[in-house]
């Protein structure tokens, strides 16, 4: 199993100082064990994003961390061609781990987006690439992947890093995706009456299902609204759903 402190003393993080997303991420140790983990394996480069999605497209918006050199990672922002980058449709298409000595980074082949950027990838070299497809507990799906090692790994060792890589996310997935939720805790009662509310059911039914008086299914109702800070049950429901309470 791999194990962080083996390696994190004996190896810099690449030609470039690392970004991080966060405060959280860039003062603890976390992303020193990633690109840890990468140099295990031979691999001078890591970037870790998130999945783009239709309203937050944008590498910048995406990047967790990463150890490119500053100018190839600019360059990469300002060109705005992560959402329709080959490593992105890759990922649509396979779970599996995808080895590589092309440049998915950039988009297909003739495409304009590709002609400016080629060059500066070129310049900085990152060699070969081992893509991996992640998901944490929260179901957001990241890619990860790792630059610099020019010979294919074994099977045994993908497998290896790719559940190494998922034990790390595991471990630093409050950071990288802050959980959101109420204030104050909701009880399982006024969570209950919410999850009938949302089943179409008016107060009098949930009081007979609960078997509690519709006065105190109002109040479970009231207070559920208070903490999630909605104006309705409506939006109450809607806001306990969004922060998976329901």
């Amino acid at each position: 199993m791999f194990r962080p402190t083996d390696v994190t003393g004996r190896h810099s993080l690449g030609d470039g100082d690392a970004v991080f997303q966060s405060a959280a991420l860039s003062t603890g140790s976390w992303g020193r064990d990633l690109f840890a983990l990468g140099r295990e394996y031979g691999f001078r480069h890591c970037l870790l994003a998130r999945f783009p999605k239709a309203d937050s497209p944008e590498f910048a918006a995406n990047l967790i961390v990463c150890t490119w050199p500053d100018e190839l990672r600019l360059a990469y922002e300002a060109a705005e061609v992560y959402a329709g980058s080959q490593v992105v449709a890759r990922m649509k298409q396979s779970i599996l781990p995808v080895f590589t000595h092309d440049n998915l980074f950039l988009g297909p082949a003739g495409s304009e987006a590709r002609q400016p950027l080629a060059p500066v990838f070129q310049q900085f070299e990152l060699g070969a690439s081992l893509v991996l497809g992640l998901y944490d507990r929260n179901q957001t799906h990241y890619i990860l992947v790792f630059s610099g090692r020019n010979t294919m790994p074994e099977r045994h060792e993908i497998a290896m890093m790719q559940l190494s890589a998922m034990e790390l996310l595991d471990a630093g997935v409050e950071a990288l995706v802050p959980r959101l939720g109420p204030k104050e805790k909701l009880s399982a009662r006024e969570v209950e009456c919410l999850r009938w509310s949302a089943a179409g059911k008016s107060s009098d039914e949930i009081a007979i299902i609960l078997d509690i008086s519709s006065h105190t299914v109002v109040s479970y109702l009231k207070s559920a609204m208070r903490k999630l800070e909605a104006v309705n049950r409506m939006q109450a429901v809607a806001r306990a759903c969004r922060y998976r309470l329901l």
